[in-house]
């Protein structure tokens, strides 16, 4: 027996490659994530000067935000991750890192808002590609009980994308076109642009091309270094690796697996309330308190953010150290931390102090999250390691309809809706509406753009507040998932 080949019989000891290696490829998809999330994100930190630019209500930026991305993203999703089953996965992630970076740095480019839609779908089939065979590599690099931190460590790229979304997006998005092309012109790279009238650029175009186009040098990178593994390395040696031959394979081995199903529903309505939350965190915070693009993203957005990435990171930790006292700890522990969440997340839409509103907000960040990394652990654990891309991809796809294409919408309906209803109660009931508060070409006074502030401001504090209780219900599916899971896992854990 050749030494590839012994280490290839005890992969399910020790792993693919060295530990250094690992970890390094490890990094390096959380890099990919993370510049995923970044390019993904970019569009909420930037949402109130979009709203302003395009005149829109809060329900018609929920359905800019959610639905066609999600739509595209699912389409794509599952044929991506098949493919990924039985080709080259590191390929295909480079592939794709390109495109979505590409799609992102045209957003800025967009003449309206039909350009700017048809961007994102772009956006959305690029990062239909990333997460299904990431998810695969990690499988064949780390052993079995090492992928549960190992897929959290991965996870944390989300949100540090929003993290760096933040830092980077805010001020960019809140500068002045003219100082920018003063700095382009300064750094001796104004004659790449020649006679473009700077003062007339918005700050939100040119941060989604600083921030978009970066991704090419990562795919390189990628596909340089990173080295495409075999299938099932680290398995158990007596599991099998097999190609799946047709997609249905893989719904058959999902058939009978509830715990897969109560976790895909829990995590979809965890996702339907986050991206609700996520898609209107910054104009929430500049209506409600006043802060600008740039303090907002700062204040708020970078650091919860970056809670978001502990909290993920300590949900895979706490979950493996609680692993061996109770294998349904995977299951469990997100929802514990949901049920924290909830009322933290209720209590900080409706308090003044900005002080108090972070803590809260911060804590339930932290809890909410602690879920992320037993999506991915629960999504390929119950599956053969000839499914695991494909079973990822069946948890994003519905992740992404009922998440990003619902929670958006849910959340803008809900502000319009609630908007309306104050406008309703006030002196100005005949003359107002969410329509016409947002209308470049309604004509009103001093008087009704104040109740205009006043109703955009309540109406979206309230739908925010109605949308968090649906953790509840995703809690119990979590609940349910860790009855049957210890029956469902595939080899050890």
């Amino acid at each position: 027996m050749t030494d590839r080949a012994v280490q290839h019989q005890n992969g399910h000891l020790t792993g693919y490659g060295s530990p250094g290696y690992r970890n390094y490829v490890l990094f390096l998809l959380m890099l990919v994530y993370t510049l995923n999330f970044i390019d993904r994100t970019l569009i909420a930190v930037v949402a109130q000067p979009i709203i302003d630019s395009f005149g829109l209500t809060d329900s018609q930026w929920g359905l800019l935000y959610g639905p066609p991305f999600a739509i595209f993203y699912a389409i794509m999703g599952l044929p991506i991750a098949l493919w990924a089953d039985r080709s080259n996965r590191v390929k295909i992630i480079a592939v794709c890192i390109v495109l979505w970076s590409l799609m992102t740095a045209l957003c800025g480019l967009a003449v309206g808002f039909v350009a700017l839609l048809l961007f994102r779908i772009g956006v959305a089939i690029g990062e239909a590609g990333c997460t299904p065979p990431a998810n695969s590599l990690i499988g064949d690099y780390f052993t079995a009980r090492k992928r549960a931190s190992a897929l959290s460590i991965y996870s944390m790229g989300v949100m540090l994308g929003a993290v760096l979304a933040n830092l980077f997006g805010g001020p960019i998005a809140q500068m002045q076109g003219a100082d920018f092309g003063n700095w382009i012109n300064g750094i001796g790279l104004g004659g790449l642009f020649g006679t473009l009238d700077w003062s007339s650029v918005e700050g939100w175009r040119i941060a989604f091309v600083v921030v978009g186009l970066p991704g090419i040098l990562v795919a390189l990178l990628v596909l340089l270094t990173v080295e495409e593994p075999p299938r099932g390395y680290s398995d158990h040696p007596d599991t099998k690796t097999q190609m799946p031959d047709r997609w249905t394979s893989v719904f058959v081995e999902l058939r009978d697996k509830p715990s897969f199903w109560w976790m895909v529903a829990g995590a979809a309505l965890v996702a339907f309330v986050g991206y609700g939350i996520q898609s209107f965190q910054a104009p929430f915070l500049q209506r409600q308190h006043g802060l600008g693009v740039r303090d907002a993203a700062f204040s708020f957005g970078a650091p919860l953010s970056f809670l978001a990435a502990i909290g993920t990171f300590l949900g895979g930790v706490i979950t493996e150290k609680l692993t061996f006292y109770s294998r349904t700890a995977i299951a469990w522990v997100p929802a514990v931390g949901l049920f924290l969440a909830m009322p933290a997340y209720a209590v900080a839409f409706f308090v003044e102090d900005l002080s108090i509103v972070f803590v809260l907000w911060g804590f339930a960040t932290v809890c909410h999250f602690m879920y992320l990394g037993a999506q991915y652990n629960i999504g390929q654990g119950v599956v053969s390691n000839r499914s695991r891309a494909a079973a990822i991809a069946v948890l994003l796809i519905v992740v992404s309809l009922v998440g990003n294409g619902m929670g958006p919408y849910f959340v803008g309906f809900l502000s319009d809706f609630f908007m309306a209803m104050h406008l309703a109660d006030s002196e100005f009931t005949t003359l107002l509406t969410p329509e016409m508060c947002v209308s470049k070409g309604a004509i009103i006074g001093p008087l009704e753009q104040a109740m205009c502030a006043e109703a955009s401001t309540v109406g979206l504090q309230r739908a925010l507040g109605a949308t968090v209780f649906w953790f509840a219900v995703a809690a119990v599916c979590f609940l349910m998932s860790a009855r049957t899971i210890e029956n469902d896992l595939v080899g050890d854990f």
